[in-house]
């Protein structure tokens, strides 16, 4: 039954896609600081660094989501994540 495997359960493809989650968490957190702290220089440093790994012949093998895609949808999440909290914190005050 080895031709009805699933490819889900490769070994492999499960390291791939742990590896691009990680960075995708590690990716937001850092982007969430740069916002909190612009002037936060390790922030910078991390955010530019997952940047250059999403950019790579690493990632390409990886996976074969665009890596500037994935870059922009997670700048856009966290630029929208964060107004979306404001207005709720100034809701909360009246």
């Amino acid at each position: 039954m080895v031709g009805n495997k699933n490819l889900a359960e490769d070994p492999y493809d499960r390291l791939a896609n742990a590896i691009i989650l990680q960075a995708v968490s590690d990716y937001r957190i850092a982007l969430k600081k740069v916002k909190a702290h612009p002037q936060n220089k390790e922030a910078i440093s991390e955010a530019l660094e997952i940047e250059r790994f999403f950019r790579s012949q690493w990632y390409q093998q990886l996976t074969s989501v665009d890596g500037e895609y994935l870059i922009r949808r997670l700048q856009e999440e966290v630029r929208q994540s964060e107004s979306i909290r404001g207005k709720k914190n100034k809701s909360n005050r009246r």
